[in-house]
């Protein structure tokens, strides 16, 4: 197709005025760009958000183009005109780079990309409705239509403004279309597109005082005293806050004051911005000699550069984080900072306001529509400010930033399994530094080992900086800065491994074992607190009849049901952990129907409980997916833990993440076992960050800590890393595994994900895909599969899989040849191309 001449693209600004405009249009049955004609008194320019007609809806889009003429193969007639700007001038040029580039590097539509960038209802879509038409309606209309039109009819009339959805009303009643249209014909209905919801500014009225000009003697008490509130509150006060500090039930009293001068009530935009706490203003602390040296290199870089700060748990990354972050903002830029999960704000959002007041804004999914609404356009302002946030915040619309920051860069909750686009938030985090000309800081105690190779073919052994001066004349865009002390030099907590065979031996069934008993009866007594890990929820990992053998399995996973008791009195569910699905525990066995059901495995509820059973006196607290759910979850535990309301807090990996509480001296591991056998070739990997992490929680105060490890494997190469705290060891054995396999870093995966109802079809179409690969692909490159995945059917759909591995780096034309590969999927399957995939489940 042939374009017209752009008078500008998405890489310039344009203030000139334009006719034809080229629309990204946010709809799944839009491919490429789509014409517009502008409206003669509305500037666009490219970048900007707008609502479009797009067939029979109105939906949102991404102005990409300003066309200097109409496109010669279309005719004005076939050109229909802009709806409405929804927000201007969003996106700079490097921005828009970024979207492109992880567009093209994930293998997705550029509108995907951006949809994750933007807050919820930027981009909206109409809707149509039915509406009845109450004065055309005749008396006994049901003898003057048919039985399907007397149904809609009915249906209507349930409404109390006559007005359902379309798509309500062909849910409800069955063949209901050709009714909707013989109905309309008729004028008894009518249909109509009600317009995208669009975010929308929230406003609030506020009172201000203005003088009781002469008048006081002429006011009531009542009156008085609301004069007298906002004297005391600066003149000024929302009208609902005044009303409840003057006790009034409503806004009489406030009227006839500003009738009388002596007020006045206006309305204003108030940003709904996360605001649930208010720390005690905090100083910077002093430094360790290390954390001295890696500030001083850090503030020294004013231009892209890589750093990776490695430093042991409780050695003060935060600190540096922070003191490095200052002279950003007095230099009026912004920083950008990282956290794998929503669970890890809490305490370094506390610590950032404590530091830096105002100017820290937190961006989460977890944040309602309407605080990562506001929140969004906050930091379009270009204020300095300090944005934390989860790994869609790498795509926050900051316009000057100074510096990026990955705290826990080795998490894999910074990968994106799905939704597409299947992004890492740390390789599009380092894309937006390299575009911003900024430096990005990747910390973390247990480097991921793609980062710590990077580092570590840069210097030929890990380094301590004795001479900062070397590193700096360096040309190298990487760089590696050690923390390995702790600081006020307390030393790592030693890691004591104990063999749950020979617990068995002694005659100790109990998921405790005799030592973890001893520990957790000393700390009442010694007045401290616990952490007691365990990688599962629920109470039981699955639920077998001991007469049949049979197990309780979701009916639409392959996969055993979990049974949850959360506490006694409670209802016993079984739950699936994959598609959600639940339903009551069977009294008996629906196979053989024999009342011996019996639970295997372990999971937090079931710790909860048998806490509870042997140790009455101690308060338990849980953390995991289940109790964490509702807003704000995540920092009332841990506010209840760290106030002492609690001696032992137990969870999942939410635990092993930023956690600092001085109080806690011992760590529980009550089964390392689930975490070190999976068929997955990072599997090592996680198990020994994961237990890195969850043991680096104990003694992080004055008091040294301990952590205990409960394994029926206590001969695993990872736990005796662990144990020795020895990341390097860990590190040389693990990568010369990956070298001889050539697995990352050593070598390049793309994962291809087929699923759908059908599993026939699903399996037909991988195996199509296998054979197109294996002769449009380069010989040097190995093709693995098609298989199904570990878990074939999830919520109904069955899932296989093809996994690519090559030594060299996926070309663009390679990766062009995959996405064409989707035409030969059948129409009911999906494709993800999934590059670079963590998991291979």
């Amino acid at each position: 197709m042939k374009l017209a001449e752009p008078v500008i693209d998405y890489r310039y600004d344009n203030q000139v005025p334009q006719q034809w405009v080229e629309v990204l249009v946010d709809c799944v049955y839009a491919e490429g760009l789509y014409t517009y004609q502008n409206k003669p008194d509305i500037l666009i320019k490219a970048g900007d958000i707008v609502s479009v007609p797009f067939g029979n809806t109105i939906v949102g889009g991404v102005v990409v183009r300003i066309l200097s003429q109409q496109p010669d193969n279309l005719d004005s007639s076939q050109i229909k005109e802009i709806d409405d700007i929804v927000s201007s001038g969003f996106f700079p040029s490097h921005y828009w780079e970024l979207l492109e580039r992880t567009a093209n590097y994930y293998l997705t539509d550029l509108i995907n990309v951006i949809r994750v960038a933007l807050p919820p209802k930027l981009l909206g879509r109409s809707q149509r409705r039915v509406k009845l038409l109450f004065n055309n309606i005749p008396e006994n209309p049901e003898d003057f239509c048919t039985v399907k039109e007397w149904e809609v009819i009915k249906l209507l009339k349930k409404s109390k403004q006559g007005d359902y959805s379309y798509r309500f009303i062909t849910q409800k009643v069955n063949n209901s279309r050709k009714a909707i249209s013989l109905l309309v014909k008729k004028q008894w209905l009518e249909t109509y597109l009600q317009p995208p919801s669009k975010a929308k500014p929230k406003f609030t009225k506020v009172v201000t005082f203005l003088g009781e000009n002469n008048n006081s003697e002429k006011l009531t008490p009542k009156q008085k005293d609301v004069l007298k509130n906002l004297k005391n509150h600066d003149g000024e006060l929302a009208l609902q806050e005044l009303l409840k500090v003057c006790e009034l039930n409503s806004d009489s009293v406030v009227k006839t004051l500003e009738r009388k001068g002596c007020i006045v009530i206006q309305e204003r935009e108030t940003l709904r911005l996360l605001q649930d706490s208010n720390p005690t203003e905090d100083q910077p602390k002093s430094l360790t000699s290390p954390q001295n040296q890696a500030l001083e290199l850090i503030n020294s870089l004013h231009s892209f550069s890589t750093v990776l700060l490695h430093g042991v748990t409780g050695s003060g990354k935060t600190e540096v984080y922070l003191q490095a972050i200052a002279p950003i903002l007095a230099q009026k830029k912004s920083a950008l900072v990282l956290v794998p999960e929503i669970g890890l704000t809490p305490q370094l959002t506390d610590r950032f306001r404590a530091r830096f007041k105002g100017q820290v804004c937190v961006y989460h999914s977890a944040l309602s529509d309407g605080e990562r609404y506001d929140t969004w356009r906050q930091m379009l302002t270009g204020e300095p400010q300090v944005v934390i946030g989860t790994r869609s915040a790498v795509f926050a619309p900051l316009p000057n930033i100074g510096i990026i920051i990955l705290d826990e860069e080795h998490d894999t909750s910074f990968k994106q399994h799905q939704p597409i686009p299947t992004y890492h938030a740390v390789k599009v985090a380092q894309w937006r530094a390299e575009l911003a000309d900024c430096p990005l800081i990747l910390g973390s105690a247990t480097p991921s080992l793609e980062t710590w190779q990077k580092a570590f073919s840069v210097f030929p052994k890990p380094l301590k900086i004795n001479n900062i001066e070397d590193l700096l004349v360096s040309s190298y865009p990487h760089y590696y800065l050690s923390l390995p002390d702790r600081i006020l030099e307390r030393p790592l907590p030693p890691v004591e491994i104990i063999d749950m065979r020979q617990e068995l031996r002694k005659g100790n069934r109990s998921i405790f074992s005799d030592r973890l008993k001893v520990e957790l009866q000393n700390l009442k007594p010694e007045g401290k607190q616990a952490i007691l890990f365990i990688s599962r929820r629920g109470h039981s990992t699955f639920v077998s009849c001991r007469s049949c053998g049979y197990v309780m399995e979701c009916p639409h996973c392959d996969v055993s049901l979990s049974y949850h008791y959360s506490h006694h009195g409670a209802r016993e569910l079984l739950r699936c952990h994959y598609c959600n699905h639940a339903e009551l525990h069977p009294k008996q066995c629906p196979q053989c129907f024999s009342p011996y059901l019996k639970f295997f495995g372990t999971g937090t509820q079931k710790v909860v409980l048998e806490m509870e059973k042997e140790f009455p006196d101690l308060k338990v607290l849980r953390f995991d997916s289940d109790t964490t759910s509702s807003k704000n979850a995540h920092r009332r535990i841990l506010t209840e833990f760290a106030q002492g309301e609690a001696d032992i807090l137990i969870g999942t990996q939410m635990l092993t993440k930023g956690i600092d509480l001085a109080n806690v001296t011992l760590v529980g591991v009550v089964s390392a076992d689930g975490l070190l056998f999976h068929s997955d070739y990072r599997a090592s990997e996680r198990a020994f960050q994961t237990l890195t992490q969850v043991a680096g929680r104990a003694g992080r105060g004055e008091d040294r800590g301990k952590v205990i490890i409960q394994t029926y494997s206590p001969e695993h190469p990872v736990i005796h890393a662990v144990q020795n705290h020895d990341y390097l060891a860990f590190c040389d054995r693990e990568l010369k595994e990956r070298e001889s396999l050539s697995y990352p870093p050593y070598g390049h995966l793309i994962l291809l994900r087929f699923s759908g109802l059908d599993g026939d079809k699903v399996r037909d179409s991988a195996d199509a895909i296998a054979s197109l690969c294996a002769n449009l692909l380069p010989d040097y490159m190995e093709i693995l599969g098609p298989a199904p995945a570990n878990i074939m059917r999830v919520a109904r759909r069955y899932r296989w899989q093809i996994l690519l591995k090559s030594e060299k780096e996926f070309s663009l034309e390679i990766k062009q040849e995959l996405i064409n590969l989707r035409q030969y999927c059948h129409n009911s399957v999906s494709l993800v191309i999934d590059p670079d995939p963590l998991r291979i489940e």
